[in-house]
């Protein structure tokens, strides 16, 4: 956040990968680097989900939120999304959300046909984003 100011652009490819959970204003940023970028630039996003099942359970289950050292539920994490969450974030800034994308999981047909196929949403720990600028 306090380099944003520096940078010297145009910049055809921004990647914020595991870096918006960590800032006190990731909208900013995000129109920040939206001014910093080139025209059709592109936006690469990787974020925690916030509506991860680990979350849950400790929620339900333990009773807390249960901040971590590292990983998921890191104690440096400042903000949390959900997919819904960074899209309306990254598209507030003024970027157009191409693509939502989560690594692969191992899922259950089963488990998919109880959910509706909104298991997903529980199950993935990280969402990927890619944006551009509109022409």
């Amino acid at each position: 956040e306090e380099v944003l100011g520096t940078l010297s652009g145009p910049w055809d490819t921004i990647c914020c990968y595991d870096v918006l959970e960590h800032l006190v204003d990731p909208g900013e940023v995000l129109v920040a680097l939206r001014e910093a970028a080139a025209p059709g630039a592109r936006l690469h996003v990787s974020i925690p989900n916030a509506r991860h099942i680990s979350l849950l359970a400790d929620l339900v289950m333990r009773g807390t939120f249960g901040y971590t050292e590292w990983g998921h539920r890191d104690s440096t994490h400042l903000r949390w999304f959900t997919r819904r969450d960074i899209v309306a974030a990254i598209e507030a800034a003024g970027w157009r959300v191409r693509e939502t994308s989560h690594p692969a999981l191992h899922r259950s047909r089963l488990l998919d046909t109880l959910t509706g196929g909104r298991s997903t949403e529980f199950l993935v720990a990280q969402w990927y984003v890619l944006a551009d600028l509109p022409s």
